[in-house]
């Protein structure tokens, strides 16, 4: 058995090989990010007609997009629970074949309905089931004060996806046809993440993670940390629960509006609009893995306040760029509020964790995760507000007010205490 002060340099190679095996799972998940690409050509009349599809409009695009996130949090409790109770290899399995199968059969109907069913409905499923596998495993290998390095990290990859799917949807559908892109996809999906899934695992009973050093920072970090390992039923009678899954969904919104729309946004000012949802992949991951680092020394609460304040400057501020249609701040406002959506995926498994302990994180995060779920309704509004008013500023508006109120909620959520505390 590990020593509870084993340093870092002593965690098992296998730690590292899940956390790789995660990343690479998440780098196939991902492709949810990249949906703006195919927003803008459902909605091209011209060349959807050529390519034997009925066109969209701004509004029927978002929807696979919203089901298919809707899917992904419901699924994520199901998905926690079989990632807890039959291990991250059978979790990660179901999410391959899910999001693989999913896209054929979207391809396969060239139809709004179908893309609703196989992106939508099969890929929602198994990105819920899927997505709750690497993390819960890979956090299970290291210490409380590696916690958002390591979240960072796995979850970096499901971030990171649309830097490539961007720009390979964007050529698999000009160059062959809208379902090409599905079908190239799905089957790479199905390999990649299969083979990737016999790669998780847990550690054996009775490992004990490296722990840090114990000094006075690390003594009161530890007060932000449970001692007591929560089930789902006592995860459920606290209110902190119902804050963490509002804060989690005013993070989401603001994050899908940029993810949801950005290849449509830019394309006012720009053709190549999948430019900006693969700029915005580099700096979700980014954030990721950044955020963690920085909510590993200050705190997750501080690190979410600070995200906040960052993400509503950047709504509020976006209407304008769009109208002066200055590219360079465009891209580095995108590149902050990608970056500030990012972290937020980092921060909440983290706090989950910290809040109820890591014995079941599987399910308890999943629970968590609703909020980001909840979050889908912003890129079907700002689809919405763009058919109506041929303008995002409204929505930009919404997301920025609602974030403020997320930084009052952050202010107020502390770790509930379990009674032998």
């Amino acid at each position: 058995m590990a020593s509870a002060q084993q340093p870092l340099e002593k965690v098992p190679a296998k730690a590292w090989q899940v956390v790789i095996a995660g990343i690479v799972v998440n780098l196939c998940l991902g492709c949810l990010y990249a949906w703006s690409v195919w927003v803008k050509y459902l909605t091209d009349e011209a060349l959807m007609t050529q390519q034997g599809w009925v066109p969209l409009t701004a509004e029927q695009a978002s929807n696979p997009a919203s089901l298919c996130i809707l899917f992904f949090a419901l699924l994520m409790i199901p998905g926690g629970r079989i990632q807890d109770r039959y291990g991250p290899k059978i979790a990660a399995s179901i999410g391959g074949l899910g999001i693989g199968i999913g896209l054929l059969i979207a391809g396969a109907t060239k139809s709004y309905t179908g893309v609703l069913i196989g992106y939508g409905i099969f890929g929602g499923i198994g990105m819920g089931v899927g997505y709750a596998a690497p993390t819960p495993a890979a956090l299970k290998w290291f210490g409380p004060h590696k916690r958002g390095f390591i979240a960072g990290l796995v979850v970096g990859g499901y971030g990171l996806a649309a830097f490539y799917v961007a720009p390979l949807a964007d050529w698999l559908i000009t160059s062959y046809s809208m379902s090409t892109s599905f079908y190239v996809l799905g089957v790479g999906y199905l390999i990649v993440i299969l083979i990737a899934a016999q790669f998780l695992a847990w550690p054996e009973p009775g490992y004990v993670p490296p722990q840090p050093p114990a000094t006075a920072v690390s003594a009161a970090k530890a007060a932000a940390q449970t001692r007591h390992d929560w089930s789902a039923g006592e995860v459920l009678r606290t209110w902190q629960l119902y804050a963490l899954v509002i804060m989690f969904c005013i993070n989401t919104q603001a994050g899908l509006l940029l993810i949801g729309h950005a290849a449509k946004m830019i394309s006012v000012v720009m053709a190549a609009g999948y430019l900006l949802v693969s700029w915005g992949a580099v700096f979700n991951s980014l954030g990721r893995v950044g955020t963690g680092i920085i909510s590993d020394k200050i705190g997750r609460s501080n690190t979410l306040i600070l995200n906040y304040i960052a993400a509503a400057v950047i709504m509020f501020l976006l209407p304008y760029l769009f109208s002066i249609k200055n590219i360079p701040l465009l891209f580095l406002a995108c590149a902050i509020g990608f970056w500030c959506y990012g972290g937020g995926l980092t921060l909440f498994p983290s706090f989950t964790a910290d809040f109820f302990g890591p014995k079941n994180l599987g399910i308890n995060y999943g629970l968590v995760f609703v909020g980001w779920g909840l979050g889908s309704f912003m890129p079907k509004l700002a689809g919405r507000i763009y058919d109506r008013y041929q303008s995002y500023d409204y929505a930009f508006y919404i997301a920025g007010v609602l974030l403020i109120i997320g930084i009052v909620i952050a202010l107020v959520t502390k770790r509930p205490r379990y009674s032998t505390e």
